[in-house]
C-alpha cells in the first residue's frame, strides 16, 4: 500500500470504530433504561392431603424466570460485542497509522489520543473477561468516543518525523505506561462516580436493594472496592511513568527534573492518587470521600493530558497543532 492508502485506511478504521462505539453506546443506554427485571415472587401452594390420618404439605417450586428474556440484558450483550469490534477496528487504525508514519504512533496529540482511547477500551475489556462489567459499558464508551471525536475534529494532523527529543526508545517505555494509566484512571473515575450516585440512592432508599436503572450496578461498597483495586494497579505504573520520564529528560535535555508544566502536573497527579491510597487505608476517609479524590486525580490527569500539550508552551508541547 502507498502512504496515501495507508493514511486513508487508518482514518477509515478510526471512523469505523467511532461508528461502532456510537452503536455500542446506544445499546448500553437501552440496557440502563430497561432497568433490571425483579425476580418473580415465589408462589407457594399448600395442599392438604389426607393420607393415613396425617396431613402432608406439598410445596411447589416456582419456575425460574428466563433471564434471557430481559431486553436490557440483551442490549448490554450486543453493546459488549460492539465494544470488542470497536476495539479491534481502532487497533487496526492505530497500527496502520504507525506503519504510515514509520514509527510508533505517538508523535503528536492526535496519535496519542486515538491510542489513549484504545487504552480505555482495552482496560475495560480485559477486566470484563473476569467479571461482568456490562453495567459499566456506557460510562467507558462515552469517554472513549469523546476522546476519538476530539482527536479527529480538533487534534488531527498529518504524520511527521519525530522531533529530536522524541527519538528515543524511552518513547515506547514512557508513553506506553502512560497510555495504560489513561485507561485505568478513566475506568476508576467511572466506577468512583457511579459509587457516589449509588451511595446517594442507597441512603435515600434506606437499603442497598434499589430498583430502576441503578439496580444494574453493584452496591456502592463494591464499586469503591473495584475502584481501589484499579488504582492500586495503576499507581505503581504511573510512578514508573514519571520516573521513566525523568530519566528520558536527562537523556534529552541534560536534567532529570525542571518543573516543566507537564512534569509538574504529572507530579500533582501522582500526589493525588497517593493521597487516595493513603485515604483508603484510613477508616475515616473511606467511602465517598475517597471516591472524590479519584475524580480529582482524573481531572488532574486530563489537565496534564490536554491542557499542557495544547495551551501551554513548554518542552512537552508536541500536540502538532
Amino acid at each position: 500500500m502507498t502512504s496515501v492508502q495507508l493514511a486513508q485506511a487508518s482514518n477509515a478504521a478510526v471512523y469505523a470504530s467511532m461508528l461502532t462505539l456510537t452503536l455500542a453506546m446506544i445499546c448500553f443506554a437501552v440496557s440502563f433504561a430497561a432497568g433490571r427485571r425483579r425476580p418473580a415472587a415465589v408462589a407457594v401452594s399448600v395442599e392438604s392431603v389426607e393420607s393415613l390420618g396425617s396431613t402432608a404439605v406439598i410445596t411447589r417450586t416456582p419456575e425460574v424466570a428466563d433471564r434471557s428474556s430481559d431486553p436490557g440484558r440483551r442490549a448490554a450483550n450486543i453493546g459488549m460485542s460492539l465494544t470488542w469490534l470497536a476495539f479491534l477496528t481502532l487497533l487496526v487504525g492505530v497500527v496502520l497509522r504507525g506503519v504510515w508514519a514509520g514509527r510508533v504512533p505517538w508523535g503528536n496529540m492526535y496519535e496519542f489520543s486515538i491510542t489513549a482511547a484504545l487504552g480505555i477500551l482495552g482496560v475495560f475489556l480485559v477486566m470484563s473477561i473476569r467479571r461482568d462489567l456490562r453495567w459499566l459499558g456506557l460510562f467507558v464508551v462515552i469517554p472513549a468516543l469523546l476522546t476519538l471525536g476530539l482527536a479527529v475534529t480538533v487534534l488531527y494532523t498529518e504524520a511527521a518525523q519525530l522531533v529530536p527529543a522524541l527519538k528515543s526508545y524511552w518513547l515506547v517505555i514512557h508513553v506506553s505506561a502512560a497510555i495504560i494509566c489513561a485507561g485505568a484512571f478513566t475506568f476508576a473515575a467511572a466506577t468512583a462516580g457511579l459509587s457516589l450516585v449509588r451511595s446517594r440512592l442507597e441512603r435515600k432508599a434506606g437499603t442497598t436493594e434499589i430498583g430502576g436503572w441503578a439496580s444494574r450496578m453493584p452496591t456502592s461498597e463494591r464499586l469503591q472496592g473495584l475502584t481501589n483495586r484499579v488504582i492500586a494497579f495503576a499507581f505503581p505504573l504511573w510512578t514508573f511513568a514519571v520516573v521513566a520520564g525523568a530519566i528520558w529528560a536527562e537523556n534529552a535535555w541534560g536534567r532529570y527534573w525542571g518543573w516543566d508544566p507537564k512534569e509538574t502536573w504529572a507530579f500533582i497527579t501522582w500526589v493525588i492518587f497517593a493521597a487516595y491510597l493513603h485515604a483508603r487505608s484510613t477508616a475515616g476517609w473511606r467511602g465517598n470521600r475517597s471516591s472524590w479524590i479519584v475524580i480529582v486525580g482524573w481531572l488532574a490527569f486530563l489537565i496534564n493530558y490536554f491542557g499542557v500539550n495544547i495551551f501551554v508552551n513548554s518542552l512537552h508541547s508536541y500536540s502538532g497543532m
